[in-house]
């Protein structure tokens, strides 16, 4: 009987030793090797392959580049995010916390494209219970074949029989390769059944989609090279608690990581939110201190977001500074500049600053929103609904411009606002193109006067 072999492998990098460390040389982590059994049987010959020829070197003047052909998913949201649509054999891997609605948007996805030929291989579920969540759901598509199978070598047979046009993996964490002893989860059969559907996606120019677990530090469970051999990392966030879903994505190889997907949680499925600022604006009867509207890109998208400031004296002496959604270190930044360029005595008080809807954003923009809101709270004096804010703030206490102002100033006016608070140093735009009335200032001071007189 021939000897197993075996070697440790670290859960955070994958990293290889031939004996256990305390410490990963490679990431710094601490107690992150395990024993795995790597002896490998001969590799098999994949039905997906096409060409058994060696490929040989090009001269780059030589390759004729050729455009990304997309497929249109019936979901304008991941074909915002995925850059305009899902390019053929690309891999895209979907990450998220447990029961955040992963395979729910993915089923979705499959069930409700007509024409269009979906294999979903489920480790994870029975035919039964995704036969249930598909009811619910309420799509229905003559072409979506549901494959309950963790073994890769089944799944590509199954796949050379049906042809798919998209293949969807749920989850990458189930499956397991004959050619590796480990168990399914584990670094090695993540590594190496990753490995095989890329080449199955390469070859066959089939798109597919990796769901996968996350750990209890929020990253993508197994490998860090897991993300690094994909196309797209696409981020399912929110709070389970709540009924709103964001998409984002940290990686795209065929399009921008800027763009941001909203969903709706249902009952009967995940409902696209084409208008954000519904979700992100408060429609209170009454007239609350703290609250601005500021004008804010996430991506392509123009959003109106909510920002909401409380200020009140420091009961234990040293003042609090506690930010949600927007950068603290920026924060303490802008009370700074309202304190020294506008005489606000902030520095012993509490200042608590939270972006409603539970997006984050990191655009400039926001920065006279913010001002407004603690100043607002300060005075506890209610802002007008009908003014929004955009745009950013210089320490000298001067209103500095921002980029696409124009779609920023079309959402407002969209969505029934009065008037709108910009930059004097905006170049381009005139009060005779928009309907909505436009309040340019210069300084902080101007801003203060605008909003409270």
């Amino acid at each position: 009987m021939a000897k197993v072999k075996s070697a440790f492998f670290c859960q955070n990098c994958g990293h290889e030793a031939p004996k256990w460390l305390g410490k990963c040389p490679s990431c710094n982590e601490w107690n992150t090797f395990v024993e795995e059994i790597i002896e490998k049987q001969v590799p098999q010959v994949v039905a997906f392959s096409k060409s058994k020829s060696t490929a040989t070197p090009m001269s780059l003047n030589d390759i004729k580049p050729q455009e990304h052909n997309r497929i249109q998913l019936n979901d304008a949201e991941i074909n915002r995010v995925l850059g305009g649509g899902l390019v053929l054999g690309s891999l895209v891997l979907f990450g998220g916390e447990p029961g955040i609605g992963k395979s729910t948007l993915l089923l979705q996805m499959a069930v409700t494209m007509k024409g269009l030929k979906v294999l979903y291989v489920s480790g994870e579920e029975s035919e039964q219970q995704i036969k249930m969540r598909a009811e619910r759901i309420g799509g229905s598509n003559d072409e979506c074949y549901i494959l309950t199978e963790t073994n890769i070598q089944n799944i590509f047979k199954q796949a050379e029989k049906i042809q798919p046009q998209v293949l969807v993996i749920d989850s990458i964490q189930t499956l397991f390769s004959n050619q590796i002893e480990s168990s399914p989860g584990s670094i090695s059969q993540i590594r190496e059944t990753t490995a095989q559907l890329l080449r199955y996606a390469k070859q066959t120019n089939v798109p597919v989609f990796l769901i996968g677990h996350i750990t209890k530090e929020g990253s993508l469970a197994g490998p860090k090279v897991l993300e690094h051999m994909v196309d797209a990392v696409l981020q399912f966030e929110g709070d389970r608690n709540h009924v709103y879903r964001l998409l984002r994505s940290i990686k795209n190889r065929f399009g921008s990581t800027n763009e941001l997907g909203i969903y709706e949680m249902l009952g009967t499925g995940l409902r696209q939110v084409e208008n954000p600022s519904e979700i992100l604006i408060t429609n209170a009867d009454a007239s609350l201190s703290g609250i601005s509207i500021g004008a804010t890109l996430e991506g392509m998208r123009p959003m109106l977001i909510e920002v909401q400031a409380l200020v009140s004296t420091a009961a234990y002496g040293t003042p609090q500074r506690s930010s949600t959604g927007f950068d603290s270190k920026r924060l303490n930044m802008l009370l700074a500049v309202m304190e020294k360029r506008c005489g606000f005595k902030l520095g012993a008080k509490d200042v608590f600053l939270n972006i409603a809807g539970g997006i984050k954003v990191d655009d400039p923009a926001i920065d006279l929103a913010v001002v407004a809101a603690v100043l607002s709270s300060n005075a506890d004096m209610p802002i007008p609904k009908n003014i929004a804010l955009s745009a950013e703030l210089g320490l000298s206490g001067e209103v500095r411009p921002v980029n696409r102002i124009d779609q920023r100033i079309y959402e407002a006016e969209k969505l029934g606002f009065d008037k709108i608070i910009l930059s004097t140093y905006n170049k381009g735009i005139q009060q005779s193109d928009y309907k909505i009335e436009l309040v340019m200032c210069g300084k902080i001071t101007e801003v203060v006067k605008a909003l409270f007189t």
